[in-house]
C-alpha cells in the first residue's frame, strides 16, 4: 500500500524541511513534502505575499490527496487549499495559525492590528533592518524571542508580506483539524478557541511560537496524522 502523503508549510523565519525539525521522522511511516512558499528559498528574492501561489503549490503537492501542517502564516494558504478542495485535504493541523482575518474583530486580533497596522503602512519607506526591528520590538517579548531560523534575507521577506488579517479566507467545511498552540500570546489562544468553535480540536503545548518542537507537539502531530489516516481506510472497510 502506498504512503499518505503529507504537505509541510512554513511560516517565517525558517522555510522547507529546516522548519521542521521535529517531524522528520514522520518520513519513516508517510511520503512526506517540505514546501518552500512563494519567495522563499537560499537563492530566490524576497517577494511580496502570493497567497493564490501558495495555495496552488499545496494542492500540486498534495496529488491525489493527504495531509496538511502548516505554521503561522502557512496556515493561510493551507486554510484556503482546504477551502478550495477539501476531499483532497484528508486532514489540517495547524500551529499557531496567523489567520486573523477570521477574528480580525475579535479583541486581542484587533489589538494586534491596531499596533502592527502603523509599520505595514510604513513599510515601504523603511530598511530592511528598521523593519525587521521594529516588528520584533513590537511582537516579541524578552520572554519569547523571534526564531533566528534558516533565512538570512528574513528581514526583507518579512517587510513584503501583507497583513494577515487581510487575507481571503473561509471556514473550512468538514475537514479534521487539530490546532497547536504554545501557551505564550494571547493572539493565538483567540485564534484556537475561534476555530475550535467551528468543531477543530485545540491543543496548547507550550513551546512559544514554535509549538510543533516541543515533545508534546510531536506527539500531538504524529497522533493526529495516525488517527486521521487511518479514518479513511476503516471507511473503506465498512
Amino acid at each position: 500500500m502506498a504512503q499518505q502523503r503529507i504537505v509541510f508549510v512554513h511560516g517565517a523565519g525558517r522555510f522547507g524541511a529546516a522548519a521542521w525539525p521535529g517531524q522528520h521522522a514522520l518520513a519513516r511511516s508517510y511520503d512526506c513534502l517540505f514546501l518552500r512558499r512563494a519567495g522563499y528559498g537560499l537563492n530566490v528574492p524576497p517577494a511580496p505575499t502570493d497567497h493564490a501561489a501558495d495555495t496552488a503549490a499545496i494542492l500540486q503537492a498534495l496529488g491525489q490527496g493527504g495531509h496538511v501542517v502548516a505554521h503561522a502564516e502557512g496556515a493561510v494558504s493551507a486554510m484556503m487549499a482546504a477551502v478550495s478542495d477539501p476531499a483532497r485535504v484528508h486532514s489540517l493541523l495547524l500551529c499557531e495559525p496567523a489567520v486573523f482575518s477570521l477574528t480580525r474583530d475579535l479583541p486581542a486580533t484587533a489589538a494586534r492590528r491596531a499596533l502592527l497596522d502603523p509599520l505595514f503602512r510604513a513599510a515601504a519607506g523603511l530598511t530592511d533592518e528598521e523593519y525587521g526591528r521594529e516588528h520584533a520590538r513590537l511582537v516579541f517579548s524578552a520572554e519569547s524571542a523571534p526564531d533566528p531560523g534558516n533565512d538570512p534575507r528574513a528581514a526583507a521577506r518579512q517587510r513584503l508580506q501583507a497583513p494577515p488579517w487581510d487575507a481571503p479566507l473561509d471556514i473550512v467545511p468538514g475537514v479534521p483539524t487539530l490546532v497547536l498552540t504554545g501557551e505564550w500570546e494571547p493572539l493565538y489562544e483567540e485564534v484556537a478557541a475561534f476555530l475550535a468553535s467551528t468543531g477543530a480540536e485545540h491543543r496548547p503545548v507550550g513551546g512559544n511560537h514554535r509549538p510543533q518542537d516541543t515533545p508534546a507537539g510531536r506527539e500531538a502531530i504524529a497522533e493526529f496524522i495516525a488517527r486521521t489516516a487511518a479514518a479513511p481506510a476503516a471507511a473503506g472497510c465498512a
